[in-house]
Parts: C-alpha cells; structure tokens; sequence
C-alpha cells in the first residue's frame, strides 16, 4: 500500500524549498497588492474621468469575487492533478492582460469584462492555490512555509498602496494599471515558473497519474460526507462575510459616528501592521501549537472585536483597540484557513477540498458589503449592521469549536486515503 503523502514526493527541506518559498512569497505580494488592493486607488480617478458610479464599480468587483469563488473548486482540482504550475503562470498572465484591458476601458461593459478576467485569474494566483501547491510539494513543511507565505503577503497593502498612489499621481490610472500588469509578468510569472515544481507525471507514469486522480476524487467525495467540512463551510463563510461587511463599512461607520477623520485613518492604518504583528507571533511563538487550538482563539477574537467597536464612540483607545484585535485575528485566519484542513482532515485532495471551502466564502465577500448597506438603508444607521456582524461572526465561531470537536479523537493517518 502507498499512500499520496509518500508517493512520489519528497519534502523540500533543503535550500531549494526555501528559496521556492520566500520567492512565492514575494510573488503574493505582488498578486495581492496589484490585483486586489490596488482597486480602490482606481475607483475616484475613474469617476472622475469616465462618470462611471461608485456603486457600478463596486459591483464590477463583487463580480471578481463571485467568480473568484466559482473558479476556485476546479482550479483546486487541477493543482491536486499536478498542474500547479500551469495553473499559476495562467493565472498571473490572465492577471495582467485584463490589468492591461482595464487600462483601455472606455464602457462599464469593459469594466465588468476585466473584473470576470480578474475573478479567475485571483482564484489561480492567490492564497488558495499557492496553499495547495505547498501542502502538494512540502507535505512535511507546509505549515511553516504557509506561515512565511502569509507573513510576507500580508506587507502587501503596506507596499502596493502608495506605490499605486505614486504610479497613479506620475501616470495617470491608465498607466498605473499598464505598470501593474508588467509588475505581474516580470515579477510573478518568472517565480511560479521556476518555483513551483514540474506539472503533471510523464507520459511513462501514467498509472500513477491515473492512481492520483482517483485518490483525490474519493478524497474529495469523502469531505462531502464529512461533518466537519460542513461546520469548517459554516466557518468561514460566516467569517469571511462578517469580515468583509464591515471591512467595506467601517470608514462610513466611523464617519457617521462624528470620529474625526485623522482618527478615522489612524485605525484603519492599525489594521494592517496588526495582521502583520499577529502573524509574526504565529510564525514565533505559535508555531508548534495545532492550528485547531489557535483558531479558537482566532474565531473567537473576532466577535469579541464587535461589541468593542460597539461601545468605542470617538475613544481613540477603544478604536485602537478594535483595530488591534479585528486585524490581529484577521492576519491569523489566513494561515488557519491554509492548515486547518490538513491539521484535521487529510493532505489527499487538498485543492479541491479547500476550493469547496472557498466557493461559499468568496461568495459571502461579494454579497456581504451590499447587504450590509441594505440593512444600514433600512434603519438609516449601522446599529443593525453591528449587530447582524456580531451574531453572524458568533456562529462562525460555535461551527469552529464543532468542527473541532467532530474530529477530535481522529488522526491523520486514519484520514489517510490510500490506494494500491
């Protein structure tokens, strides 16, 4: 008997692997910061040139994230089947060819072209499919590199942010954008081709081949009658849309609060460093804890994080505060997300299992902030939001602390699937 872990692969410990890992680390950055954070440094000049509505740009990106989320189970499955690579160097090249679009958008039809190319293109590049690469290659390590992964990532509205504003402010938003796509193909597609390990077996090892897909089909199947996949899907959709929701609203929140808008910046630019310190803490300290004991404390801080916010007012320790703990779990969701599955489930079919996991999830990203202002429009004031948040993040929550519990008792080898 073999199994998937064993078969075929070797760890990477070496300075090989290193190398692979801080070099898509890198690469993330700049796929996070070009792609996904640089969106709302575009969205005033373009209204400012073409009349387009904020409310049509924002809807452009739900768009992205919907499709993000459908593309992601079948990207997942492709990466399970050996092509890692191909998959990633497709992705960043779709990436910069619709950057380049965008750059010559003259109609909102444009705009929403760009953002269903940007939908795909961020289900093969981002944190899902650099996770599965990982865990596929470094079996042994992959909650480390994951960890590094996610650390150096989580700099990249730190570095992308302004670097839009400088390139926007010298070139206009048209030639910002042509800069960011040749960021995505001198930087990104160099390191997932060199990188990322060769695709698919040879055509001399088809039975292997053949033995790898049927193993992360039944694994895949498997998850479908697991209970804890369902309370792991009740998590993170819940988290994610919770997040996102106030994410998007926190700023008019604040605004409507009378917090004054030096204060306003001052938390929202804690956020990130506190994602960044959070994860840095996991990479030290937490390290040799189990993700499952980490993330009940990460899915608890969370909803703690509201009520905070709730009684903040115009304190600027109390938004401080809120910052701190909303950015601090946030930053140590994204590695949760990345290893709780191996952690309490199986490695086999890892890509499709985590790309089932995030269909819900990037969906809820894309909904959320509009249901959110839908019930903000209702009572006129983000009370009802707050609460809605709170309740919603709590059964994010609860579904961890079951999950746990559903799989307690359980090891990774009687997860194991294996084949002859």
């Amino acid at each position: 008997m073999q199994t998937l872990t064993t078969a075929k692969r070797s760890d990477g410990h070496g300075g090989r692997g290193t190398v692979a890992t801080w070099a898509l680390a890198v690469a993330q950055l700049v796929s996070w910061g070009s792609i996904y954070y640089a969106f709302s440094l575009f969205v005033v000049p373009m209204e400012g040139t073409m009349g387009w509505s904020r409310t049509a740009t924002n809807a452009a990106l739900s768009v992205g994230l919907l499709i993000s989320g459908l593309a992601a189970y079948p990207v997942g499955t492709w990466i399970d089947h050996g092509h890692g690579r191909r998959v990633m160097v497709c992705g960043t090249v779709l990436a910069a060819a619709m950057l380049a679009l965008w750059s010559q958008a003259h109609s909102l039809v444009t705009l929403f072209i760009v953002w269903i190319g940007l939908g795909a293109a961020m289900a093969a590049t981002l944190y899902d499919p650099v996770f599965a690469v990982i865990t596929r290659d470094y079996p042994g390590s992959f909650r480390t590199k994951i960890t590094l992964i996610t650390l150096v990532a989580g700099f990249a509205s730190t570095v992308f942010i302004p670097l839009t504003q400088i390139l926007v402010d010298w070139l206009q938003w048209r030639g910002a954008l042509l800069a960011l796509a040749g960021f995505n193909l001198a930087i990104c597609v160099p390191i997932h081709v060199f990188a990322i390990g060769r695709d698919a077996p040879r055509r001399d090892d088809l039975d292997y081949k053949t033995a790898l897909k049927a193993t992360h089909a039944e694994a895949t199947r498997r998850a479908l009658r697991t209970p804890t996949f369902w309370a792991l899907a009740v998590c993170f959709t819940a988290y994610y849309a919770t997040f996102a929701a106030l994410t998007f609203h926190l700023v008019p929140l604040m605004a409507e609060r009378r917090v004054s808008p030096a204060l306003i910046l001052t938390t929202m630019a804690v956020i990130g460093p506190a994602q960044v310190f959070a994860r840095v803490l996991w990479f030290t300290l937490g390290r040799n804890l189990r993700p499952s004991i980490v993330g009940v404390v990460i899915t608890t801080a969370f909803p703690a994080s509201v009520p905070v916010l709730m009684c903040a007012g115009t304190s600027p320790a109390m938004l401080i505060l809120f910052a701190v703990v909303y950015g601090g779990a946030n930053g140590m969701m994204t590695i949760l997300r990345g290893t709780i599955v191996q952690d309490v489930m199986w490695t086999e079919g890892y890509g499709a299992v985590s790309g089932m996991l995030s269909m819900p999830s990037n969906i809820a990203k894309g909904i959320a902030p509009i249901s959110a202002a839908a019930i903000w429009t209702a009572g006129n004031n983000y009370v009802p939001v707050e609460w809605t948040v709170l309740a919603v993040s709590l059964v994010s929550a609860v579904a961890f602390i079951l999950a746990i519990r559903l799989a307690s008792g359980k090891t990774l080898g009687e997860h194991q699937v294996n084949f002859e």
